[in-house]
């Protein structure tokens, strides 16, 4: 099929992942051309930079007369012009992850990396590892690394290090991507409900993830969280081996004699290894990663030396800047758990200091009833709590709708100080009388928050 493709149009090309498929098939010799309704810099310039030709809108005439394949990215759906006339037309189109698969996946070595949470720390660190093994992997990471210095890089190469997602693919195909990803080997992290705008329950999830499970080849593997219920449950129907990983009794792989500060020390496979970024839910990840290494021969000196030298991820714990003794981080946690563990690893890396916590209930989670009970206990690991309005919440049903009202009464309840403000500037104003030198602010987005982490640095 391949030979007969010359000329490839992308549709809803800006997003992070089309991007950055879209350059890479522009540098294997294909024509790339695309169209997004808001095309701007950084992704413009850079898919500009690699001589693919942008159009800004949809619109049937975006379409080349001599397209032979439609890439249609998962933000696009029914009404959109430039779909209709790709429809209309009976053009040959396929979503991303086909795209992926087809193009990039193709008898490779592919690492899959899964779970509700720690899925772009694994991912990063495991292709950091395979990059000092001189292994170097291509790779594809909802974030960047900052040893990588980007997300991804479909260069040629035997192995292929890619997230996981289990987010739905396109209009046309509601299986979860990472169902499209000719899995070797994937990592289970965890599993907890998530994405309540996909998926009616826990139960749905699994069965997607079984989907995943039954997919791994005989000779490949499945490395899964030994101390999550959920994880070796949905393990049980995969026919290549499993591999349980975790601090549990029962755990094949222990994780065993941590110790934590501003990062981590722990044994595996007795071996000795460090990290620099804390809380126990990164050694968990970084345990994952050195299983799946060691399962692909790296040395474990190796892997000792990159987990060593591995710096994180941005927006993960990620320090933004410090003013008159106060410290903003900025991190991306948006899932109740996420939050309550990255505000206990605070409490490891930053002992004796006040912590405060910024929320902006933004996600198509957070933003609904779902974590309605759940949300109090998470930000009330911290000493004090700003909530932000929630977002886009005249889209919602009233009564699937976050009260953010009562989030803030429940912390109180739960004997911390919790302020409900709608806005940015509301927020700062709130904050500035309260924090003091030596206290940390964590603000909790996974969008740019009316650039926060800025304007309170600057006001502090």
């Amino acid at each position: 099929m391949h030979s007969t493709i010359k000329n490839v149009h992308f549709i809803g090309i800006c997003g992070t992942a089309m991007g950055a498929v879209a350059a890479a098939m522009q540098e294997q010799g294909y024509h790339v051309t695309g169209s997004d309704s808001e095309v701007y810099p950084p992704m413009s310039t850079f898919l500009e930079e690699k001589g693919v030709q942008l159009t800004a809108g949809y619109s049937a005439a975006n379409l080349p007369e001599n397209a032979d394949l439609i890439v249609v990215g998962n933000a696009i759906s029914r009404g959109n012009p430039e779909l209709e006339a790709v429809l209309s037309k009976r053009l040959r189109y396929i979503s991303l992850p086909e795209t992926l698969k087809q193009f990039f996946l193709s008898g490779k070595h592919n690492l899959v990396v899964t779970g509700t949470h720690g899925k772009t720390t694994t991912t990063s660190l495991l292709t950091w590892i395979l990059q000092c093994a001189g292994l170097a992997p291509a790779y594809l990471i909802g974030g960047i690394a900052k040893n990588l210095g980007q997300g991804c890089s479909l260069h040629p190469s035997r192995h292929v290090v890619i997230e996981g997602d289990e987010y739905d693919t396109a209009f046309f195909d509601k299986r979860s991507k990472f169902l499209h990803y000719l899995p070797e080997l994937v990592i289970v992290n965890n599993l907890e409900f998530d994405h309540a705008d996909i998926f009616k329950d826990l139960d749905e999830i699994k069965t997607s993830f079984r989907r995943l499970m039954n997919i791994v080849p005989e000779n490949g593997i499945v490395l899964v969280n030994a101390d999550d219920e959920n994880a070796t449950d949905i393990a049980h129907s995969s026919r290549a081996p499993v591999l349980s990983v975790g601090f549990s009794e029962n755990a094949a792989r222990r994780i065993e004699d941590t110790v934590y500060g501003s990062g981590a020390k722990f044994r595996l496979l007795e071996t000795d290894f460090s990290i620099q970024i804390p809380g126990e839910f990164n050694v968990h990840n970084a345990a994952m990663a050195i299983s799946a290494a060691h399962f692909y021969g790296v040395p474990l000196t190796t892997i000792q030396e990159a987990v060593a030298s591995f710096e994180g991820v941005k927006r993960r714990q990620e320090v933004r800047g410090n003013a008159k003794g106060i410290t903003v981080i900025d991190d991306f946690g948006h899932h109740p758990t996420a939050i309550s563990q990255t505000l206990r690893a605070m409490r490891h890396q930053y002992p004796g200091r006040k912590i405060w916590a910024i929320f902006e209930p933004r996600s198509n989670t957070t933003r609904r009833a779902v974590f309605q009970e759940s949300l109090p206990a998470a930000l009330a690991e911290a000493d004090g709590v700003l909530l932000s309005k929630v977002a886009r919440l005249e889209k919602l049903p009233e009564d699937n709708r976050l009260n953010p009202m009562k989030v803030v009464d429940d912390i109180a309840r739960l004997g911390k100080p919790a302020f409900y403000e709608a806005g940015v500037s509301e927020i700062i104003a709130r904050l500035k009388p309260l924090v003091k030198s030596g206290d940390i602010v964590t603000v909790f987005s996974n969008g740019g928050f009316d650039n926060i982490h800025h304007r309170l640095l600057s006001e502090l």
